[in-house]
C-alpha cells in the first residue's frame, strides 16, 4: 500500500471520496467526534479516529505519521483552522510522508458580485463572519504548503448535493421552498464530484486554488421545480425574498450573488460526472440514488407539496 489518507472532519464529502476508489489499495482514516459517525465510517472502510478539535490523541498522531495525503473538511472559527490550531506548527513533523494536501472551502469567500462571473483570480469580498474565518485559513494553508513544500490544493465548493441531500428528498419530507428574488442565482456541486475533482488532484499531485462548481448557476426555485416535475408532483408555490421568514444564516447566503466560473478544474484535467443540477437530478431520480441511506430510503412516502 503506497498511499495513505487522512481525512480530518471525514463527513458527507469526505465518505463520497473514499467511496469512490473503494477498489484500489489505498488506506483511509478520518475524524469525528461521536460514536454514530464513528461506525458509518468504519462501515465505508474508513478507519475511525476521535478528534475534539483541540487535542491529538495518540491513535491520531501514530495515523498522522503514516500520511501520504491529508484532506482538511474541517471549518474553521475565531481561533482559526482547528486542524493547524492543534498541530501548533508541527504538522510537517507529525506527518514526514506527506506529499499533498487538499483544503475543502467555499465559494463564499468571494462574497457578492452583483451577479457576475468569478474566478480563481477574483477578489475575495467575504460578507459573513464565516466566510472571513475561511479567507484567513485559506491563507494559512497556502503559507503551509509554501513553508513545507507540499502541494497545496484549495477547493472552493459551492452548495453540496448528492444522495439523502437534495430537492427530492426536501419535497419528499414536505420542506421543499421556492423563494424568488429577483437575479439571484447560486452554483451547486454533486458530492460525486468533489470526490472526482479531489482525486484528480490527488493522483497528480497537483496545488493551487479551484473552484469545484457546476457550470449552470441557476435560480434555487427552478431546482425545486425540475424535482418535482421529475416526480410528477405539485411544486410548492413561490414566495417572495422579502416577506419570506428565514433565519439569519439562511438570509446571508441570498446576500451574496454571483456566477462561479469552473473553468480551472477543468484546465486541471477534471471532467464533470454531473454538470449541472437537470443532469443530476436527472440521473438520480433514474437510478433512485437520490434517496440515500437511513432517512433517505425510497420506500418512505412522498409528501405531496
Amino acid at each position: 500500500m503506497t498511499s495513505r489518507f487522512f481525512i480530518f472532519g471525514a463527513g458527507y464529502s469526505a465518505r463520497a471520496f473514499a467511496g469512490a476508489r473503494a477498489d484500489r489499495p489505498v488506506g483511509f482514516a478520518g475524524t469525528t467526534r461521536s460514536q454514530e459517525k464513528a461506525d458509518a465510517l468504519a462501515r465505508a472502510g474508513i478507519e475511525p479516529l476521535r478528534f475534539d478539535g483541540k487535542t491529538l490523541s495518540p491513535d491520531l498522531v501514530a495515523a498522522l505519521k503514516e500520511t501520504t495525503h491529508l484532506v482538511v473538511s474541517i471549518a474553521p472559527d475565531e481561533d482559526g483552522d482547528p486542524v493547524l490550531a492543534a498541530t501548533a506548527g508541527r504538522l510537517a513533523g507529525l506527518a514526514p510522508k506527506l506529499r499533498w494536501l487538499g483544503y475543502l472551502s467555499t465559494v463564499g469567500v468571494y462574497g457578492d458580485h452583483g451577479g457576475d462571473w468569478v474566478d480563481e483570480t477574483s477578489e475575495c469580498r467575504p460578507v459573513s463572519g464565516r466566510s472571513r474565518q475561511r479567507v484567513r485559513a485559506e491563507r494559512a494553508w497556502l503559507d503551509f504548503g509554501q513553508e513545507t513544500g507540499v502541494a497545496t490544493a484549495l477547493l472552493r465548493l459551492s452548495g453540496i448535493y448528492g444522495p439523502g441531500r437534495n430537492a427530492f428528498v426536501n419535497l419528499r419530507n414536505g420542506t421543499a421552498k421556492r423563494l424568488v428574488k429577483p437575479g439571484q442565482v447560486f452554483n451547486r456541486i454533486h458530492v460525486a464530484d468533489i470526490a472526482g475533482a479531489l482525486w484528480r488532484l490527488a493522483d497528480d499531485g497537483q496545488g493551487g486554488v479551484f473552484n469545484v462548481t457546476d457550470d449552470l448557476p441557476a435560480p434555487p426555485q427552478d431546482v425545486v421545480a425540475h424535482a418535482a416535475a421529475l416526480m410528477n408532483v405539485e411544486a410548492p408555490p413561490e414566495i417572495p425574498f422579502a416577506s419570506a421568514q428565514l433565519s439569519p444564516m439562511a438570509r446571508s447566503f441570498y446576500g451574496e450573488n454571483k456566477r462561479v466560473s469552473n473553468a480551472g478544474i477543468k484546465a486541471a484535467g477534471y471532467r464533470f460526472r454531473y454538470p449541472d443540477y437537470r443532469a443530476a437530478l436527472d440521473g438520480m431520480w433514474a437510478d433512485g440514488s437520490w434517496a440515500g441511506d437511513g432517512e433517505g430510503d425510497a420506500r418512505s412516502p412522498i409528501k405531496r407539496c
